[in-house]
């Protein structure tokens, strides 16, 4: 009968932390969407590594060439706080050309998976859609996969810690990404 009851515990346990970390991403995306950037910069940890490779196209089974490699080639995002700080003051203060006049911005988030879990860090796989509408026909979609590292936060429920953003696309017809994932 215990280890009945701790079965039941462990997965009751498995789908409040589901829900936490589903409710936190819902909510990050909300304050991205709401363009309230300060905001969603107190959702991350001081130590944060944002990073987005530029993908590849590669023939079958070259898997480990599709993406730029952090350590030797460039990418689109290799980031820590002081420069997303940096991205957020610079929209904040209205003159950044890439949003004069603002984009609108829809992020849906799906395909939650709670990886693993390592000490009072959590591992998660998401999907995301982003949609961007600037002017009268300016239209971009990104769509893609993070790898998301969280820590808990007394205030914010989580920090984010670490983000890996891998997007489908290997050619961006954006002039500019001027969006965080």
């Amino acid at each position: 009968m215990t280890d009945l009851k701790n079965k039941t515990t462990d997965a009751l346990g498995e789908i409040v932390l589901q829900r936490e970390v589903e409710q936190f991403l819902y909510r990050e995306a909300r304050l991205l969407d709401e363009r309230r950037l300060d905001e969603w910069l107190d959702l991350l940890a001081e130590e944060i590594h944002y990073f987005m490779p530029i993908r590849r196209n590669v023939k079958y089974g070259d898997w480990d060439l599709e993406f730029s490699d952090t350590n030797s080639e460039i990418s689109y995002f290799d980031e820590g706080k002081d420069i997303l700080i940096g991205r957020v003051r610079q929209i904040n203060t209205g003159v950044h050309w890439a949003e004069e006049p603002v984009s609108r911005f829809e992020h849906i988030i799906t395909n939650v998976e709670v990886a693993s879990v390592e000490g009072d860090e959590v591992h998660v796989n998401s999907k995301f859609f982003c949609y961007q509408n600037r002017l009268t026909d300016e239209v971009q979609m990104f769509v893609g996969r993070r790898y998301d590292v969280l820590r808990r936060d007394a205030d914010t429920s989580f920090k984010l810690v670490s983000r890996t953003i891998y997007l489908a696309q290997n050619i961006l017809l954006a002039k500019v990404i001027n969006t965080f994932f």
